[in-house]
């Protein structure tokens, strides 16, 4: 027996305010039960620090790649990386959740001005 989860990915701004305006009017998104929001148009893929690709064979091209290299790696969840369960059992010793996990892997907030001086 299991649960029927209902999930949408919005990729880029423009469709997130559709998204978010058909949330308020109760349409077919107010039916899921996670919705993520990336604000690069096609994820990351298209994220900051990425180039800016000249046209949509460059952007499709970029993701096979990418998902051409990742489909080779034998391990691809960070949890089952044997490198981060070693960080965990060695190092960040209060686990996932702790507070030394928290202090040093988390990031805060800082309100700044538009421009900096």
């Amino acid at each position: 027996m299991g649960a029927t989860l209902k999930v949408a990915v919005c990729h880029g701004t423009a469709k997130a305010k559709r998204v978010l305006e058909d949330l308020k009017a109760g349409g077919k998104f107010s039916e899921c039960h996670f919705i993520e929001f990336m604000a690069c148009p096609g994820g990351c893929l298209g994220g900051g620090g990425m180039p800016i690709p000249t046209s949509p064979e460059i952007r499709a091209a970029r993701a096979r790649a990418i998902y051409s290299e990742d489909s080779s790696y034998q391990v691809r969840k960070s949890h089952e990386n044997p490198a981060i369960a070693r960080l965990y059992k060695e190092f960040l010793t209060d686990g996932p959740c702790g507070h030394t996990a928290h202090h040093l892997l988390h990031t805060h907030y800082t309100p700044r001005g538009k421009y900096r001086a």
